[in-house]
């Protein structure tokens, strides 16, 4: 199999909109805490102080879960699209982890329950997919 350029792989294509996600959910968390006032937000934030949002608590922890497996996706796109192995299963993989991120963070700041386990476990599908192919 011939190595597929970067710039064309469905890998990278995921990557870049993996960096979307996570800027549109630090942004979305951020504003979310509102209620702690501007000159607090503004501030070195020495206090500590939490917001009274449920939501904003909501977002902080998807955000927070996001973090913890996104070093690993972005680990195995960039060994994909290095071997070669760009396309296929890990590209399924990808989209999958992708997807399964933005449900994630949506019915999470919904406050569904078991549900939002459930699509955090496709989540780790997609990523398994993507190791997969790497062939482990």
């Amino acid at each position: 199999m011939e190595p597929v350029a970067a710039a064309a792989s469905t890998e990278i294509t995921v990557l870049t909109w993996s960096v979307v996600l996570l800027l549109v959910q630090v942004i979305v968390q951020a504003t979310a805490t509102y209620d702690l006032g501007p000159k607090y937000l503004f501030s070195p934030r020495d206090e500590g102080r939490v917001s009274r949002s449920v939501v904003a608590g909501r977002l902080g922890r998807a955000l927070r879960n996001l973090l913890e497996t996104y070093p690993a996706f972005i680990a195995l796109a960039l060994m994909l699209v290095i071997t070669g192995k760009a396309g296929g299963l890990g590209a399924t993989g990808a989209w999958l982890w992708l997807a399964a991120r933005v449900v994630y963070v949506i019915i999470y700041a919904a406050g569904v329950p078991v549900v939002r386990t459930l699509v955090w476990l496709v989540s780790i599908v997609g990523l398994l997919l993507m190791l997969a192919r790497l062939g482990f």
